[in-house]
């Protein structure tokens, strides 16, 4: 028997609607503001999202040897290379560009967490 159950995926960024409106886009829902320091994502599939203002945020490096990604989300996609345009379009960074010859790829939402993009 399990202790808990995961509630809800966390972000840390500086601003979280900004954040909340970019992970709309590319996975669906509504951002839903609690406060001007917390928004959650609403009415799209999958875990839940939400997203916390962090006064002085640092994003995380991807990859560096001498620190951690922290945590990354995997987003399964139909095609690759239209999502790929999509999130880049959105704001996302390619954190390497160069990887075309796996199912996934490596990028970085505008608050600078890394994410994947998965061929399904």
């Amino acid at each position: 028997m399990a202790l808990a159950k995961l509630g809800v995926v966390v972000l840390d960024c500086a601003d979280p609607l900004a954040l909340a409106e970019f992970y709309a886009a590319v996975v669906g829902g509504t951002p839903t503001p609690a406060d001007d320091t917390w928004v959650d994502l609403k009415g799209h599939d999958g875990a839940p999202l939400a997203f916390q203002r962090a006064p002085g945020h640092v994003p995380p490096k991807w990859p560096a040897p001498d620190g951690s990604q922290q945590f990354h989300l995997d987003l399964t996609v139909e095609d690759m290379d239209a999502a790929e345009e999509q999130v880049l379009a959105l704001g996302a960074t390619a954190l390497d560009a160069a990887a075309r010859d796996r199912n996934w790829r490596v990028y970085a939402d505008p608050a600078g967490h890394p994410f994947c993009l998965c061929a399904c």
